[in-house]
């Protein structure tokens, strides 16, 4: 970076936003392969807590290529630029105090480590959303599985390129074992646990 590029702090931080929303903000990382579930368990914590008058933002990996990163491929250099600037984002929104769940395939460990890194442990969780290669392909509900064994997606997840499993998540949800309700309960009671949120029962 130039030297001349300077960070440059304004009259309201992090802490200022998490005390006027009444909840501390970090970064979810939801990992797995496609098609195990990430997506529909963040779409559904977010519903819940929004409902509950908490910021919070899901950033999924489909949606994320439709826009920001649109140039991107899936080779493996690809695969490290579109979670550099993942995170990049993630920061920021973080530092608006936000909630964000991220919903990323990120099977190489050394990535996740880079996001974990940038985060300094600092309100930063991982959950390895777990479900069988044999199942993924059965739900595959865009066809891809079929399409990568086809040849005419290269580099997917699964088929033609590898999913390392997380070594320490902070959770693990096994999406063949759990249904959608008892997943998302998982996630609640880990961020109340790890004191991201307050819930009560009304």
């Amino acid at each position: 970076m130039e030297n001349h590029i300077k960070w440059h702090n304004g009259f309201v931080n992090r802490e200022d936003r998490n005390r006027l929303n009444n909840h501390k903000s970090g970064l979810v990382w939801l990992t797995g392969l496609p098609s195990s579930g990430k997506s529909t368990i963040a779409h559904t914590v977010e519903k819940r807590l929004f409902d509950k008058r908490i910021r919070i933002y899901v950033l999924d990996g489909d949606n994320i290529r439709h826009g920001l990163n649109s140039n991107l491929g899936f080779s493996r250099d690809d695969r490290y630029e579109n979670l550099r600037r993942i995170v990049e984002l993630s920061k920021l929104m973080v530092d608006a105090g936000l909630i964000v769940l991220a919903s990323f395939v990120s099977p190489y460990r050394e990535d996740r480590r880079y996001v974990k890194e940038r985060f300094h442990n600092d309100n930063f969780l991982e959950i390895y959303v777990k479900c069988s290669i044999e199942e993924c392909e059965k739900r595959d509900p865009k066809g891809n599985y079929k399409k990568a064994k086809a040849g005419i997606i290269k580099n997917y997840t699964g088929v033609s390129a590898p999913y390392e499993e997380p070594e320490n998540p902070d959770l693990i949800i096994d999406t063949e074992e759990l249904d959608l309700e008892k997943s998302v309960q998982k996630v609640l009671k880990l961020l109340q646990d790890k004191n991201f949120i307050f819930l009560n029962d009304s």
